[in-house]
């Protein structure tokens, strides 16, 4: 009985003394950001409609995501099955063609995703020329007119609706808006991720060893932010094929010089503390001392300036897109979306649809980021 009372004493004081997840300092930081109710909803907001994104082949495509066929189960959505599986012909299949979807539904069933469109699916069934009008603005006998049964075809069904119109193209503009917003957001992180990693070694470099070192790297980063980026980004890619990652390497060459300056005057302040001349005096390494001790210190401006340069590198992408310089033709992109609505202004719903997506996502970062600034400042964390 004794033992028992002495195990359940000693797992109680385990559970006293084990380390927290987070530090008490980590603790008050968020604390402070959850007090900051505008950006605690906006992080919340954006990661539910970020990771809806990653979904979105399962949300709006042009293909079933489950089907069965003569008792086989198929994912179309994963896998791309030949049509002469379902006695066509062709190489790959159209599951939007009637005669296709007839045969499944005859030896099987189909489960298609809220949205039978993806971002390149041209609709050739809406009820005026291109660009249509969102469908519920139609009637509808006006908005199955095109269908063989007219109102009274199966296939005229809310999932074939167009619920923000289509674009110049006939394509369908929300599905255009979910891959667009993925796209954008994905190619945001890892611009600025990769550029955190650049700026924060070269700011921790120059600030570390100064002297030369410092002078040197500064010079050279004068001249080099000095170069006209915008135009420089236009040659570049006017020249090269455009593509997702030629834009990243050509946006990297210059971005990652934001957080040089900041790193680098936190490691001109701290490098002579006296933790680092201990720290030296024992013979830690110079890496040691600078990622291990002095980078925690410099990553809180650094974590602070993340949201507002995921921000830019959002609109610098939207910009190149809306000039046509950014991703291939056909990609889904925000852009490139802005451009259609200012080419056809007899069509509203592309340009508002465009404005109203750019302007919440880039408001929710930047509410994201004055949470962000008001969780490390240092006179709310040690009140």
């Amino acid at each position: 009985m004794s033992d028992v009372i002495a195990k359940g004493e000693v797992e109680k004081v385990r559970e006293r003394t084990a380390r927290p997840w987070l530090s008490p300092l980590n603790q008050r930081r968020w604390q402070n950001f959850k007090a900051n109710r505008r950006g605690y909803w906006s992080l919340w907001i954006f990661l539910v409609l970020f990771v809806l994104s990653l979904f979105a082949e399962f949300i709006a495509n042009d293909k079933p995501i489950l089907a069965s066929y003569k008792g086989e189960i198929l994912f179309p959505v994963l896998v791309d099955y030949p049509e002469e599986k379902f006695g066509g012909f062709l190489a790959v299949t159209d599951y939007r063609d009637p005669i296709i979807s007839e045969e499944i539904e005859a030896n099987g069933w189909l489960i298609w995703p809220p949205i039978r469109y993806s971002y390149r699916t041209v609709n050739n069934d809406i009820p005026e020329s291109a660009p249509a009008k969102p469908s519920w603005l139609y009637d509808a006998e006006t908005r199955c007119g095109r269908y063989f049964d007219g109102a009274a075809d199966p296939a005229c069904t809310v999932g074939n609706w167009n619920w923000l119109g289509t674009d110049d193209q006939a394509r369908d503009v929300l599905a255009r808006i979910i891959y667009g917003f993925r796209i954008s957001v994905l190619f945001g992180l890892v611009l600025t991720l990769a550029s955190a990693v650049i700026g924060v070694s070269a700011g921790a470099v120059q600030g570390y060893f100064g002297g030369w070192t410092d002078l040197i790297f500064q010079r050279v980063i004068e001249i080099w932010s000095s170069i006209p980026v915008l135009y420089l980004i236009l040659i570049i890619a006017a020249v090269l094929p455009p593509g997702f990652f030629i834009l990243l390497g050509i946006m990297l060459l210059f971005s990652w010089v934001a957080f040089v300056g900041v790193v680098r005057a936190e490691f001109l302040r701290a490098r002579n503390f006296e933790y680092v001349n201990a720290a030296r005096a024992l013979g830690v390494s110079n890496g040691t001392i600078m990622f291990r001790h002095l980078l925690p210190n410099a990553m809180v401006a650094t974590l602070t300036f993340l949201p507002f340069i995921l921000n830019g590198s959002i609109t610098t992408l939207t910009s190149l897109d809306f000039l046509g310089f950014g991703l291939p033709p056909g990609s889904a992109s925000l852009g490139e979306l802005l451009r259609q609505g200012q080419r056809n202004l007899n069509a509203p719903w592309l340009g508002i649809t465009g404005f109203l997506t750019l302007s919440i996502m880039l408001s929710l970062l930047i509410f994201i980021g004055e949470a962000v600034r008001d969780a490390f400042d240092p006179r709310k964390t040690f009140k």
